[in-house]
C-alpha cells in the first residue's frame, strides 16, 4: 500500500508539472473516494492543495465528515453553499419551485455540474489542476455525470476499483466510518450508488477484476458499459 500510495503521490506531481500548475484542487464529499484523494493530494502538494465543500441540499452529515477528513490531513478548505444557485437555476428552467420530492435526474445532474464549476474557478484563479476522485468501478459504468464529477483533469483512482480503494483509504488513515458509509452522489435524498447501478460495487469489482460474474450481473454491467461508452471518449468529430 505505501508502494502504491508513493506512486499516486509521485504521479500527481508530475501531471502537475506537466501542466505547469502550481497545486491541486479537489471537492471533499464526505465519501471515501474523496477522503483518499484529499489524503494523496496533502501528500503530493501538502502547501498547495484545496478542498472545496460544496454541499447543495446534501445531508448535513456529508459536509461534517468532510470537515473532518479535512482537519485528519491537515489540509485547507472552502466552503461553497450551492443551494441558493441550484434552486434559482431550477427555477429558471422549470418554471417552478425546487421540489425536494421531485426524482428527475436532469435537474438533479445540475448538482455536480454545478460543483465542477466552482472547482474551475478555483483552479483557474490559483493555477491549479482539478483532482477528480472517479474510480475505476465508477468509470467502467459510467457511473459518473459527463461534465460534472466527470469534468476533471486527473483521475489518481481511475485503476483502482472500490474494493482497492478503501484498502488504500485504510492504509492512509480515512476514518472507518466514512470506508464503510453507503456510498452516495447526493442525487436526491436517500440515493445510493448501488441503489441507481442496481448492482453492488462486490459484484462490480470481482466482474472487473476477473471477468466471472452471474449472468444477470454481467448483462447490467455490460449494458451499462454499453450506453454510457460517450461518456469516456471525447466529443465526436466527423471523419471527413
Amino acid at each position: 500500500m505505501e508502494e502504491l500510495a508513493q506512486k499516486l503521490v509521485s504521479w500527481i506531481q508530475e501531471k502537475v508539472k506537466e501542466g505547469g500548475c502550481r497545486g491541486v484542487v479537489f471537492g471533499l464529499s464526505g465519501g471515501v473516494d474523496s477522503a483518499t484523494v484529499a489524503a494523496l493530494c496533502h501528500r503530493a502538494f501538502p502547501k498547495a492543495c484545496l478542498g472545496l465543500i460544496m454541499p447543495c441540499h446534501s445531508h448535513p452529515r456529508d459536509a461534517e465528515d468532510a470537515r473532518r477528513v479535512a482537519e485528519i490531513f491537515s489540509i485547507p478548505v472552502k466552503t461553497v453553499l450551492l443551494d441558493p444557485v441550484y434552486d434559482t437555476l431550477v427555477e429558471a428552467l422549470t418554471g417552478h419551485p425546487y421540489d425536494p420530492e421531485k426524482r428527475s435526474l436532469a435537474l438533479a445532474n445540475l448538482k455536480p455540474r454545478l460543483r465542477m464549476t466552482v472547482l474551475y474557478y478555483w483552479a483557474n484563479e490559483l493555477n491549479y489542476l482539478v483532482v477528480g476522485t472517479g474510480n475505476r468501478s465508477e468509470l467502467a459504468v459510467g457511473y459518473f455525470t459527463k461534465y460534472g464529477d466527470g469534468g476533471v483533469d486527473i483521475l489518481p483512482l481511475g485503476n483502482l476499483v472500490k474494493t482497492q480503494v478503501r484498502e488504500l483509504a485504510s492504509y492512509l488513515g480515512v476514518p472507518k466510518e466514512i470506508i464503510n458509509k453507503p456510498p452516495s452522489a447526493g442525487l436526491w435524498e436517500g440515493q445510493t450508488d448501488e441503489g441507481e447501478m442496481g448492482l453492488t460495487y462486490a459484484e462490480l469489482d470481482h466482474y472487473l477484476l476477473t471477468g466471472e460474474a452471474p449472468p444477470k450481473v454481467a448483462e447490467r454491467i455490460k449494458a451499462l458499459a454499453t450506453g454510457s461508452e460517450h461518456k469516456r471518449r471525447l466529443p465526436a468529430i466527423p471523419p471527413f
